[in-house]
């Protein structure tokens, strides 16, 4: 038995969670479900794959009063993909409440339609900011300054794409009485402002999520060791057989030039990236989704919340600049009960981020491929762990210096600076003698050249 009817939704909100299969609520559910009931301004930092889309549309659409025809709740997302996903997941719910109505305002739809559709306002609308700013501030035809309800989602994300000053337009115009909700994956400074203008004491809701990627996916080091990335991606490829593979790469350039490669050498390949055209999107996300690719490429755009069911194998041509950005791409495998393996490409370049992700518990294995298969390498710093060999001056000095009778508390690395005291002298002293010696071979060999030279001329 679901224990979300602790919550006391209505049927329809049952019939969806028994639906998804939800047994149990999320910490970020279980967390911020009473705080909106409450009327809470929130603030949700929480990573991909802990069920934030459902910890706001659970309450909001129980709470959506379907005889009054007009905006009740604003829905933003970053990107067309991210939007429509929410929208996807707030359709589900109107399939056991006919009455509710609930619209997609994304760019790349036919805008007159758009306008058209909004003849009768929906209950819900879920969008794009400039989308959503076009249609109720310049065009009219969104009457959004009804709506009791303003969620921002992928806030960090929104701010990247440049969105904020629409998210702050369409805020502006909307009640006093605004409850708001802003979902992040972190909360850059540059936010801070925003969320200080329109959000009254807000209750802060963080979920430590480095075991959501840590438990069900096994983490991969390859070394690459300055060979072709794209040589080391084919081995990795050949050695596994994955049910979806997504294969991230840092740049849009570079996801065009590896899938080009892959199809080249025969590999049925999709790619998500930001240079697609609007359409091209569309058609390669329903391509996505129908399973007609098993290895997707793919920039950082889509780890930030686009699902794609399936995925078992995360492949990383390279880290990602920000450590964070690990974590969204690694949480796309090994989702729910199932187990995933994320492999990434490394050199000594990248042993910052590593050390980062290994503090907050990531703990990777570091491996080759030989003949097909994956070999363990063992500690990939073993041998800067190794311990230090001591030369023959060290072991020299540490005999002459005596060890008292009785010793102090922290006596080991008294005796260890003394010891290093001397041996620095010892060889500052030798390199004095080297450049003396050095010295007296060269004037010597300057009296022989003089030498050479009054023979010479007393000859002539």
């Amino acid at each position: 038995m679901s224990t979300f009817t602790k919550f006391k939704m209505q049927e329809f909100c049952l019939q969806t969670i028994e639906e998804l299969g939800f047994q149990k609520p999320t910490s970020i559910q279980e967390q911020v479900i009473p705080l909106v009931y409450k009327n809470s301004d929130i603030i949700g930092i929480s990573q991909t794959g802990t069920g934030k889309t459902h910890a706001f549309l659970l309450p909001v659409m129980d709470r959506i009063d379907p005889k009054n025809n007009s905006v009740q709740a604003v829905i933003t997302a970053p990107t067309r993909e991210l939007a429509t996903q929410i929208y996807n997941n707030a359709k589900l719910f109107t399939k056991y409440n006919s009455e509710i109505k609930v619209s997609l305002i994304v760019g790349g739809n036919d805008r007159q339609k758009t306008v058209n559709k909004l003849a009768v306002q929906p209950h819900v609308v879920i969008g794009t900011p400039g989308r959503i700013k076009d249609l109720s501030l310049d065009e009219q035809a969104l009457k959004i300054t009804t709506a009791s309800t303003f969620i921002v989602d992928e806030a960090d994300m929104t701010l990247e794409f440049g969105y904020l000053e629409d998210i702050d337009a369409v805020a502006g115009k909307m009640r006093d009485d605004l409850r708001m909700m802003v979902f992040s994956a972190t909360i850059p400074q540059m936010l801070r402002p925003f969320l200080k203008k329109y959000m009254k004491s807000p209750v802060l809701v963080e979920i430590d999520d480095d075991k959501v990627t840590t438990e069900n996916v096994e983490h991969i080091l390859i070394a690459t060791k300055h060979k072709n990335r794209y040589e080391v991606l084919k081995k990795i490829i050949e050695s596994i057989d994955p049910y979806v593979c997504i294969i991230f790469a840092n740049t849009r350039s570079d996801v065009a030039s590896t899938t080009k490669k892959l199809r080249e050498d025969g590999f049925k390949v999709g790619e998500i990236h930001g240079d697609l055209e609007p359409r091209e999107r569309k058609q390669m996300m329903r391509r996505i989704q129908n399973n007609e690719y098993q290895f997707i490429v793919a920039t950082d755009i889509a780890a930030r919340g686009i699902d794609i069911d399936g995925v078992s194998h995360v492949i990383n041509m390279e880290f990602p600049k920000e450590p964070d950005f690990y974590i969204h791409r690694s949480g796309r495998c090994g989702r729910g009960n199932y187990t995933g393996i994320c492999y990434s490409m490394y050199d000594t370049t990248d042993e910052a981020n590593l050390k980062v992700l290994e503090r907050k518990g990531i703990l990777f294995k570091n491996m080759t491929i030989k003949n097909g298969q994956f070999v363990d390498l063992g500690d990939r710093l073993k041998r800067n762990k190794r311990p230090k060999q001591q030369t023959e001056l060290e072991k020299k000095v540490q005999s002459i210096i005596r060890k008292p009778k009785k010793v102090k508390p922290g006596y080991k690395k008294k005796r260890k600076r003394e010891v290093e005291q001397v041996v620095r002298k010892q060889k500052r002293a030798m390199i004095q003698n080297d450049i003396a010696d050095k010295r007296k071979k060269e004037l010597v060999q300057l009296k022989r050249l003089r030498g050479m030279e009054k023979r010479i001329n007393d000859y002539w």
